[in-house]
């Protein structure tokens, strides 16, 4: 296959000029790691001539500074890696209002119903699975139907990642608490083989340890940029499956800081069509606006908005009720 896609190095350089402001500083607590963070970051001084100060983290530990600095914080931005931590920090009203028009033209899915941050790109809930072992009547309808005997032992997860802990979270939003134990008491008892996380899924599949994973979309491209016979696919469940979530990293404006328009300048550079170009040809993530080209490597991104579940992301912030649940069906 014949490769299309630019470096972070020439897409960073394309983006947009934007006008130069006058000499200001912004400090931006970031969830986000800083292989993907930086070439924008470096592009947004550049251009704008407006410096920002990263300080790296986890995302939830970074929510929960927020939360205890309050309005001493000195973040005028925050970059959370999931639409949990956005929601936790919303509801705790640490955020400002951004301006009505940032929302124009985006998919609801990337959204926040409380106006307080949008997404910046997105990540889709997937089953990754061997095409030599699985033939195609075997690809599951539902997350659902995983449980089935015919899956017995055939089936990987990583109850100990956060992307997981988050589905986890919108199936109990969907479904109910139930019916969420009865899964996964249901998984665990169908032996699902335990990974710690999605990229040992993927590569579980190719060495043959397991025939199907539940993982985020852009890991196994990750794999094909390098290797283009990868024996790994991937599919969406059936349309409107809470296996489909689509889940988001989330920029929003620190209500205390004494920089929001330069912050609500940031953000609008994150959504510019150069910015969303990098994030999916680069991260392998899905752009949340339209103008961009697409990704050979990910599913079309009208295919995602049609397949994915309606969920009001702010109501994923219930990370511990999740863990709780984890804890008594014996996966943490």
């Amino acid at each position: 296959m014949r490769k299309t896609l630019f470096t972070a190095t020439a897409v960073a350089t394309t983006l947009l000029a934007a006008p130069l402001a006058s000499a200001a500083s912004l400090t931006l607590y970031s969830g986000r790691g800083e292989s993907m963070v930086e070439p924008i970051v470096k592009q947004f001084e550049k251009d704008t001539g407006i410096s920002v100060q990263v300080r790296y983290g986890d995302t939830a530990q970074l929510a929960v500074l927020l939360q205890e600095e309050g309005d001493r914080s000195p973040a005028d931005l925050y970059w959370g890696q999931d639409a949990g931590a956005m929601g936790a920090i919303s509801q705790a009203g640490l955020l400002a209002e951004l301006p009505a028009d940032i929302y124009e033209g985006l998919p609801t899915i990337y959204t926040s119903e409380t106006g307080s941050w949008v997404a910046a790109s997105g990540r889709a809930r997937v089953v990754a699975y061997s095409p030599e072992r699985v033939d195609e009547g075997e690809l599951p309808e539902s997350v659902f139907d995983l449980t089935d005997e015919r899956y017995e032992g055939r089936v990987g997860w990583a109850p100990t990642n956060g992307s997981f802990q988050s589905f986890i979270t919108a199936m109990r939003l969907e479904h109910g608490e139930e019916r969420t134990r009865e899964w996964l008491e249901g998984m665990r008892d169908n032996d699902a083989v335990t990974f710690r996380n999605n990229s040992t899924q993927v590569q579980g599949i190719a060495d043959g340890e397991i025939d199907f994973g539940l993982v985020n979309n852009y890991y196994l491209p990750r794999f094909q940029a390098s290797d283009e016979e990868f024996p790994v696919e991937q599919a969406f469940f059936a349309e409107g499956d809470i296996g489909n979530l689509v889940n988001v990293a989330g920029i929003a404006v620190v209500a205390s800081s004494d920089n929001q328009e330069e912050a609500v300048e940031f953000i609008r550079y994150l959504l510019s069509p150069a910015a969303q170009q990098y994030f999916t040809t680069n991260v392998y993530e899905y752009p949340v606006t339209r103008g961009v080209i697409q990704n050979p490597l990910l599913e079309d991104s009208d295919r995602l908005l049609e397949v994915a579940p309606e969920i009001d992301l702010d109501d994923l912030e219930d990370l511990e009720g999740t863990l709780n649940l984890l804890r008594d069906v014996g996966l943490l």
